[in-house]
């Protein structure tokens, strides 16, 4: 492991030039005497902190701050140039749910950021297929990013939409291509070969772009500039800076943008219509919460998966966590049960509510959490499925007559109840960056007014190859996947409903103030790995980068999002930093351990907040995934 010779603090002025600098510096190992050795240095500022998944998406934060725009219009413009720069995790076409709290209300919003599927969308289309399509035309639930984008700048940003997209703009015009990306390009390549639009826009004349060579989208550049120009138009009729917006949002969704990227769906074989675009209205909603430790913990609703966390934290605050010690085996082992617990809920409850009654109330209730946290045996791990029966907490003193509790069916099935006292086996799994997901990217942003903007914007990715509608250089999402074919699931396909995402941006207020603006990449394991985090900040008082670079395990239990939605009862992943003692004792429970190695998760957490001491912002970043955080 290298070191830096040298630390320096920055200051606002110089700026420019300094913030190449100050992203080595976020790249080097903490050195002695500084505390605990973190291979990054937490970053600390007055004025901003952005993290995200590249440095051209902090980069992009970063101007627009410099620029005088709050953490919304920071947040808003890193989005815009993710959906350039980090294709490999995410296109314009896809989702992005966003948590803000905005400090002048002292209020969190959600903004719900998921779009429907299309109108047409049923379940017997995939029948006998088996499963959905994860890539291609019909893949594709309503993009929904600009909708969402949209509305935090419109209702909580202070810039114009021009202003906080042209740093997409001039990314899309050109960017020297990195080795990350390249990566997934190279790999991808065959998958992506039968979508003649992707070729063109992705391997120009036959051949990908050298490592530091010019990488261009014109055509998504000239897509960026026609909504930047329908603002402007508005902008110069009416100086309504709200409307200008809309009527920018609106040629994508309503106008020849709009009809040009349905046409190309269409003759591919898709189902998404110019109706299906017109009729979508992204909404702000009130987040669900939940109280750990005197934390606040904001998360989005239940067409999302983030109330597993929430259902998590509540089982584990009836527990010692601080006495078991960090990463101990009896520590691991209760978080994992708790874990699991949860996402069964999940999967057993958890749907769009404009479609299915979720009961909420009850599955946050901490009378509910009591009644599962005694399923949690210390001797052993438990390899089946249980979902409770929160319907008894919805509604105190209702009637005592409540729906059934659905069965958790999966695609492949384990044994039942607790594991035998046989140890369970080992394997090792690899941890080279080609085995990473080429899904989701995250961005979090605080400002010097304490804003905080937390964003997980996904789809469109590279990964089984990426479908890009014509001559608009617009990647169509890949989000219809997350439904179920069940009939009997919460979560089943219908047209005009939303699928259960797990993008899952994370709030936390501390005394009613802002403290932390939290999100990562990593499907299913988003939340396990935002609590990872949390147990290490909130019980253990670990320094935030220290909190993020700890070693992490993640439960393959539960049953998947994606694909044929399958389970792997009882896989326990763990990275091989954890002492080998109490992988044996995990072992000895019943866990079956799927040991990675270093940093081997694969999920990529920023962190961004407001330090509750000082007052001052703090952020930090995951070496996994290679995830990028700046502050000044």
């Amino acid at each position: 492991m290298r070191t830096c010779r040298k630390r320096r603090f920055l200051s606002y002025s110089g700026l420019r030039n300094a913030f190449t600098l100050g992203l080595a510096l976020a790249l080097c190992p903490s050195v002695h005497g500084q505390g605990p050795r973190t291979m990054r240095p937490e970053m600390a500022g007055k004025v901003g902190m952005i993290g995200a998944g590249r440095h051209y998406s902090v980069s992009a934060g970063v101007r627009i701050i410099e620029q005088g725009g709050n953490a919304v219009d920071a947040g808003v413009a890193a989005v815009f140039a993710a959906s350039v720069a980090e294709i490999s995790h995410f296109g314009f076409g896809g989702e992005s749910p966003v948590i803000i709290y905005d400090a002048k209300r002292r209020e969190v919003v959600v903004i719900n950021g998921q779009g429907p599927a299309p109108k047409a969308a049923t379940v017997e289309m995939f029948k006998e297929k088996g499963e959905i399509d994860g890539n291609g035309p019909r893949a594709a639930t309503v993009p929904a990013m600009l909708d969402a984008t949209s509305i935090a700048l419109a209702r909580y940003g202070t810039m114009s939409l021009g202003q906080v997209m042209q740093p997409a703009i001039d990314l899309a015009e050109g960017f020297p291509m990195y080795e990350y990306l390249r990566h997934y390009l190279e790999s991808e390549r065959k998958a992506c070969e039968g979508f003649e639009w992707t070729m063109k826009t992705y391997y120009p004349e036959g051949r990908l772009p050298e490592n530091g060579e010019m990488f261009r989208q014109a055509n998504l550049a000239r897509t960026l500039k026609e909504i930047a120009g329908a603002e402007k138009t508005e902008w110069t009729r009416s100086g309504d800076r709200v409307r200008a917006i809309r009527a920018a949002r609106d040629l994508f969704y309503k106008g020849g943008i709009g009809k040009r990227i349905v046409d190309a769906a269409l003759a591919a074989g898709g189902i998404l219509t110019t109706e299906d675009l017109a009729a979508y209205e992204g909404r702000v909603e009130k987040p669900v919460t939940t109280t750990f430790h005197g934390f606040e913990v904001n998360k989005c609703g239940p067409w999302d998966q983030g109330p597993v966390l929430l259902q998590a934290l509540n089982i584990l605050e009836g527990f010692d966590l601080a006495e078991m010690g960090h990463l101990s085996t009896e520590y691991i082992h209760t978080v994992t049960e708790a874990i699991k617990l949860a996402y069964d809920d999940r999967d057993a409850f958890y749907g769009d509510p404009d479609f299915v009654r979720v009961p909420m109330r009850g599955l946050l209730s901490k009378a509910y959490a009591a009644e599962r946290r005694v399923l949690i045996e210390r001797k052993a791990a438990f390899l089946e499925h249980r979902p409770g029966n929160p319907w008894k907490y919805e509604n105190v003193g209702a009637s005592r007559t409540y729906p059934p509790i659905p069965s958790i069916r999966v695609g492949s099935g384990g044994s039942a109840g607790l594991a035998s006292s046989r140890a369970a086996p080992r394997f090792a799994m690899p941890s080279s960056p080609s085995d990473e997901p080429g899904d989701t990217t995250c961005v979090n942003v605080v400002d010097r007014d304490g804003n905080l903007f937390s964003c997980t914007p996904s789809s469109g990715w590279l990964l089984g190859g990426a479908f890009i509608a014509g001559d608009t250089g617009v990647p169509l999402g890949n989000r219809m996947q997350a439904f179920s074919l069940d009939p009997a699931s919460p979560n089943v396909l219908q047209g005009g409903k939303r699928p259960r995402t797990t993008l899952t941006p994370t709030i936390v207020l501390k005394d009613g103030k802002p403290f932390l603006a939290l999100s990562t990449p990593g499907g299913d394991s988003q939340d396990q790995q935002i609590l990872n985090v949390l147990l290490a900040l909130i019980v253990f008082s670990k320094p935030l980068q220290e909190a993020i670079e700890a070693p992490r395990f993640n439960s393959q239990h539960i049953v998947s999002t994606f694909g044929k939605h399958a389970d792997q009862p009882g896989v326990l992943e763990i990275e091989d930093r954890i002492s080998p003692g109490v992988l044996d004792a995990l072992t000895a429970k019943g866990h079956k351990l799927a040991v990675r190695g270093p940093f081997g998760i694969s999920t990529g957490i920023t962190a961004v907040g407001v330090d509750p001491k000082h007052g001052t912002l703090r952020g930090g970043a995951d070496v996994r995934r290679e995830r990028y955080v700046f502050g000044w």
